[in-house]
């Protein structure tokens, strides 16, 4: 039976991933994934594809939702960390939908932006869960086996699955066997997750999850090896909602229903 292999959240959406060895999963997703997001000096929204001085991969974040604490630890190792006090509502379009936020005061903006050489604002979406790509995709999915697939096609010994931001690693599956699952439900762990479809992917998987450098063209590669989902789609790992809360801990086990 297949098992979770890791757990990653972005605590501020186009920074560096952190692993958890626990999630709880919540019906919008999890709490401390997304919960931030940047906009720029014209309030469109910020994210790998931006064109910056800096990568911002390069700065990790860590939120202590029980106090609303936000820390950033940048390359150097210097730190900015402070309680989390909101200011002016915003509202930020993402893909296909408007969510309505605030711009959170404090001394991470200026950070940010003398690292990026641009200048940010760090906003918190009004509702948990709502910063995610999708409306409906409060989860999302990736087995180790379609990794290790893509690297065996990119002619490449491993390939780091962290450029592809998923909220859940899986092992012990075949190959893209998580595309099976579209339209069924999953129990992972003590949650139930239902699978709406595939994760259509852009540029930004052909960035280092580390440096933000482009050093694989992931969408070449999973062009050439597994097409094109309705004639323009390149599809790699899953999105789904949760249908049932519940705690998900790496090993747990994970069984389509």
């Amino acid at each position: 039976m297949p098992e979770v292999s890791w757990l990653s959240v972005a605590p501020v959406k186009g920074l560096a991933l952190v692993r958890r060895e626990e999630l709880e999963l919540e019906s919008f997703g999890v709490l401390e994934n997304r919960r931030f997001h940047l906009l720029d000096e014209r309030s469109r929204f910020v994210n790998g594809l931006t064109k910056l001085e800096r990568s911002l991969f390069e700065i990790v974040p860590h939120w202590d939702a029980e106090v609303d604490t936000l820390r950033l630890v940048f390359p150097s190792g210097d730190a900015v960390e402070a309680t989390v006090e909101l200011g002016e509502p915003v509202s930020t379009w993402f893909y296909d939908r408007a969510v309505p936020g605030r711009v959170v005061e404090g001394p991470w903006a200026s950070a940010l932006s003398a690292f990026a050489g641009r200048e940010l604002r760090l906003v918190r979406a009004d509702a948990p869960g709502a910063a995610v790509d999708r409306a409906d995709g409060g989860v999302t999915l990736v087995s180790d086996e379609s990794v290790d697939a893509l690297a065996r096609a990119a002619g490449r010994d491993e390939v780091d699955g962290r450029r592809f931001r998923m909220l859940l690693g899986l092992r012990g599956c075949s190959p893209h066997e998580e595309d099976e699952w579209v339209g069924r439900d999953v129990r992972v762990g003590e949650a139930i997750v239902r699978v709406h479809e595939q994760v259509a992917r852009c540029a930004i998987t052909t960035k280092n999850p580390d440096t933000g450098e482009r050093d694989l063209d992931t969408l070449r590669v999973i062009d050439g090896y597994r097409g094109r989902r309705n004639g323009r789609h390149l599809d790699f790992g899953v999105y789904g909602e949760v249908v049932r809360p519940g705690r998900v801990r790496v090993g747990d086990p994970v069984e389509p229903l």
